[in-house]
């Protein structure tokens, strides 16, 4: 049986309108002030209030906006129940979140028919919130997944890698692998597919398969360049696909310490390196080529460099950087580059106090993008150039 909370200081109306709901088959609470109606309100969760707006204490419009800061009444449909006829009243009571109005003195047939139809409201918002929670339960189990197949942190005689991944609250197209080619020819990437939901995290899962699996046909591995030319022809835009992507690979030589790189449309790698007078230098770590799918004919090139001992790249999704702040603006990417600098002079370095830099920045407390980060770290023992 609906329930519907009647609030109103005037016992006469609040007992014709108590007749008149439980004769239509409604199950009736009561409450002759605002505080005690908040209070059922808060116990029974109605899925309609009607409240009158003037009486003594707390106002009706009090009421509907405490009401509507409830997460777990905001879907109750609120009426107000008034004399007050004015535009600028009308402004008021929608503003404080009511739903519809009654002016008084009340017509019970135009009373009962808006009951029905603010209850059909009220349906179809408990739908609504339903079919999100079922949406955000199958987001959350494709996000765990995505988790469940990224690699575990390495360590090994000449690099140790970790790396985080912070899914969004719609999830994103973020992926990443690291993994050996042969004993001395470490692959590692990161990639970011355009858009939000299941339709950008399939293709991401597609292309860690793909590169896992060293199934492209006619690329050496070895190649950065081979391997984003062979992911553009195989995931190219049409007119039922509209996703792209942006990826930065990399090929590191143990043996000689060369690092092999292309980058298609992908924010910048970020290498760190101490200099001679023991000073922090970085490098930023990217060439020309368009994002992945857009073009079938986009080249790529590749470049490469040596590392030099205790340095530490970084790769990293825009997701990173592109987070809102209490002031509105964006973290950017300089200010993120920052970030990195200050948590390297900490004593013990952990990728959790860079996510909680980044989370005490944010205005919000999920991320509206995926946030993915890979760390390497190269030994020096090993590093003997």
């Amino acid at each position: 049986m609906v329930q519907i909370l009647l609030i109103d200081d005037d016992h006469s109306i609040r007992l014709l309108l108590e007749r008149t709901l439980k004769r239509q088959g409604y199950d009736v609470l009561c409450a002759g002030e605002g505080e005690d109606g908040l209070v059922k309100a808060k116990e029974s969760h109605p899925a309609m209030i009607i409240c009158d707006w003037v009486m003594p204490g707390m106002s009706g419009l009090e009421v509907c906006r405490q009401v509507k800061s409830l997460p777990d009444l905001a879907t109750t449909f609120f009426i107000l129940l008034t004399s007050l006829g004015s535009v600028e009243d009308r402004v008021k009571g929608l503003d404080a979140g009511a739903d519809d109005f009654l002016c008084k003195p009340i017509e019970m047939n135009e009373f009962i028919a808006r009951i029905r139809a603010g209850l059909r409201l009220h349906q179809l918002s408990q739908d609504l919130t339903e079919q999100k929670r079922l949406l955000e339960a199958e987001l959350a189990e494709a996000a765990e997944y995505v988790s469940s197949i990224l690699p575990e942190p390495l360590k090994h005689h000449c690099l140790t890698i970790d790396s985080r991944f912070i899914p969004s609250s719609q999830l994103g197209g973020d992926g990443f692998d690291y993994f050996w080619l042969d004993n001395d020819h470490l692959a590692l990437y990161l990639l970011d597919v355009s858009g939000h939901g299941l339709r950008a995290a399939l293709p991401a899962l597609a292309v860690i398969n793909l590169l896992r699996s060293q199934n492209l046909s006619q690329v050496d591995y070895y190649q950065p360049n081979e391997v984003l030319t062979g992911l553009n022809k195989t995931f190219q835009m049409t007119d039922t696909n509209d996703k792209y992507f942006t990826i930065w690979y990399g090929v590191y030589n143990c043996k000689n310490c060369q690092l092999i790189y292309a980058s298609a449309g992908h924010p910048p790698a970020m290498l760190f390196t101490l200099n001679s007078k023991q000073e922090l230098t970085e490098t930023q770590l990217k060439t020309p080529g368009l994002p992945v799918g857009m073009f079938p004919d986009a080249t790529y090139i590749n470049q490469s460099l040596f590392i030099d001992s205790l340095s530490k790249l970084y790769i990293f999704s825009d997701g990173i950087y592109e987070v809102e702040q209490e002031d509105g603006s964006l973290i950017g990417l300089t200010n993120f580059l920052s970030m990195i600098r200050d948590y390297q002079k900490q004593d013990s370095e952990n990728l959790d106090q860079l996510i909680a830099c980044l989370k005490s920045s944010s205005l919000k407390e999920k991320f509206d993008d995926d946030l993915s980060i890979i760390e390497v770290s190269f030994i020096e023992d090993f590093l003997d150039k």
